[in-house]
């Protein structure tokens, strides 16, 4: 494990935030702790963080909104914490851009292994491929270019779209099957490591966000077409070219 990995604990309960932080730094991440949203901003424009874990209920300005706040510009892993047992937090938090949900009260021992799942599935110092085996793909349709080896969607007009690492993953899934069908069950097992797999609400999710973020940069909603009864396909002819 790499030990340059930087959480940011941003809750209100002292208790839990140093519980999390006591039992991380002796397994060798760096943690900084933040009991509101201004301290993250604080933190977040000091130190470079490569997770957020993210508790929903504070006072003031909830996690939901220092969420969506980040998704505009960043592509930091967050997994977000909340004390309300239900489905309707956890869509609330994926709809935001959040890449995996947890109840409180959880073992410690559990939020790590999330941690690593989602540090791997966004290409961070877990699990990450040595750069020999590292895929070095871009994927081409109508201007736009995914490349896998960036871990980037640029639009036409060369901007970069930020993506969650669910977006991400799936959009790549789509695009390496162009005008074939893939089930919700196939999109789910993109999402390498996934501890929310087999929460089926998800794959719309993140679909639903896909075709927003791709339409507000001019891409047709019907690039992604949903196939009922069956799953979803990617439309449009789709180039492959090596990227250096």
């Amino acid at each position: 494990m790499d030990e340059s990995n930087h959480i940011l604990v941003v809750d209100d309960d002292t208790e839990i935030a140093s519980l999390i932080a006591d039992f991380l730094r002796p397994r060798g991440y760096r943690v900084s702790l933040a009991a509101n949203t201004q301290e993250a901003r604080k933190l977040m424009g000091t130190w470079p963080i490569d997770l957020l874990v993210l508790d929903i209920m504070m006072p003031g300005e909830d996690g939901l909104s220092l969420c969506r706040e980040i998704r505009e510009s960043s592509q930091v892993p967050i997994i977000m914490l909340t004390a309300v047992s239900g489905d309707s937090d956890r869509i609330v938090g994926l709809e935001m851009g959040a890449d995996d949900y947890l109840e409180k009260p959880f073992n410690p021992r559990e939020l790590l292994a999330r941690m690593k799942a989602v540090l791997r599935r966004s290409g961070g110092a877990e699990g990450a491929a040595p750069e020999s085996e590292a895929a070095h793909l871009r994927f081409c349709f109508e201007g736009w270019v995914l490349d896998e080896g960036a871990r980037e969607l640029r639009s036409p007009g060369n901007l970069l779209i930020n993506l969650s690492t669910g977006e991400f993953q799936m959009l790549k899934a789509l695009l390496e099957q162009p005008r074939e069908v893939l089930s919700r069950d196939d999109l789910l097992a993109s999402v390498k490591g996934s501890p929310i797999q087999g929460f089926g609400r998800s794959v719309d999710i993140q679909i639903s966000r896909l075709r927003r973020k791709l339409a507000d940069h001019g891409l047709a909603l019907s690039a992604i077409k949903t196939v009922r009864g069956e799953g979803y396909l990617f439309s449009l002819p789709v180039e492959r070219e090596r990227s250096e």
